[in-house]
């Protein structure tokens, strides 16, 4: 059968995800510690107005509320036992959504990192990985997920585990990792490292990129050294809107719409065929950023100095591939589990 996504990706030269999912939960009251993926259950409501608020804006795609939806992590909140059913009532939510919106809009079922460190660094081994994100993989696809989206990602061994995941689900997908550590993952990986693996996985991805990380220049950086890389594989830019403040015992991103739409513009310039938003991003942020992709012209890929003076300047001085920045460092010794 063929893939929703994949027919749009063929007929478009950008589509645009959706924006935070934290954000928003914790804008209708969800509080700091509690697991947003029990809202789907507690909550449908909410979590419909969440899906149609990015639908609403402009989204082709927009991610299911089950980012942190693996074993590992709602045995944190002693609800490892309805992984399957949480992340059925996700994409049933969200299939309502988006079957009601009148054009075709991609439910992708967010899959975030387990929570655990992989093995050699740690003690979760790979068929144990592969096993969670199958769990989860299937309760996403039985409530009518039309691809899944692995996100958030920073060990190489944990992508793949998730690629083997869906996998085993049948179930095309997308995956992105977050640059957030002078241009590498948190595990070492540079953006050209991830483009070599990616090519390299026996379940490729439709689709790969980066998320999240610092801001959004540096999401951009990291967008230009995939396409560096060679790759023709379409690339994802889903980058926070701005840097947190903490102000009043919140967080809040300081990135204006006026900025996000300026990195949609570039992003797309700068080879990213899916484009959205992170953390900070609300419906307003995306709105901007539609009408912004819409109405400018294509034009070259933006510069380094084009990128800083539009959207404020780097984290780091290396984006990771010049070998300036962190190297990850292996060891045999493995973290005693809890």
């Amino acid at each position: 059968m063929t893939n929703k996504l994949a027919e749009l990706l063929s007929q478009r030269d950008w589509l645009m995800a959706d924006g935070a999912t934290g954000t928003t939960l914790f804008n209708m009251g969800l509080s700091s510690g509690d697991a947003p993926e029990l809202w789907n259950e507690e909550h449908p409501d909410r979590i419909a107005t969440l899906y149609r608020g990015a639908v609403e804006a402009g989204s082709d795609i927009f991610l299911t509320n089950s980012f942190g939806g693996t074993r590992s992590r709602l045995k944190l909140h002693n609800a490892q036992d309805r992984c399957y059913a949480l992340n059925k009532l996700a994409a049933e939510i969200g299939r309502e959504v988006a079957d009601a919106s009148g054009r075709t809009v991609i439910v992708a079922g967010s899959m975030g990192p387990t929570g655990e460190i992989m093995a050699p660094m740690g003690s979760l081994t790979h068929d144990l990985a592969v096993e969670m994100f199958h769990e989860q993989a299937e309760g996403l696809r039985d409530g009518g997920a039309d691809v899944l989206w692995v996100e958030t990602i920073s060990a190489p061994e944990e992508y793949a585990a998730a690629a083997e995941g869906c996998k085993r689900a049948g179930m095309e997908w997308c995956g992105t990792m977050s640059f957030d550590t002078a241009g590498r993952t948190m595990m070492g990986l540079t953006s050209a490292a991830m483009a070599e693996m990616v090519e390299k996985l026996a379940h490729a991805p439709l689709a790969f990129g980066a998320n999240c990380g610092v801001g959004a220049s540096d999401l951009l950086r990291t967008v230009l050294g995939f396409r560096a890389a060679g790759t023709e594989r379409p690339v994802i830019a889903k980058g926070n809107a701005g840097i947190p403040k903490y102000h009043e015992g919140h967080i809040h991103y300081d990135g204006t719409p006026e900025l996000m739409a300026h990195y949609a513009v570039m992003a797309r310039d700068a080879g990213a065929t899916i484009i959205g938003g992170c953390c900070g991003t609300t419906p307003e942020h995306l709105r901007a950023m539609r009408a912004a992709l819409e109405t400018t012209p294509r034009g070259p890929a933006p510069s380094l100095e084009a990128i800083t003076d539009a959207l404020g300047g780097f984290s780091s001085g290396s984006d990771g591939t010049d070998d300036n920045g962190p190297k990850r460092e292996r060891s045999n010794k493995r973290r005693a589990r809890d």
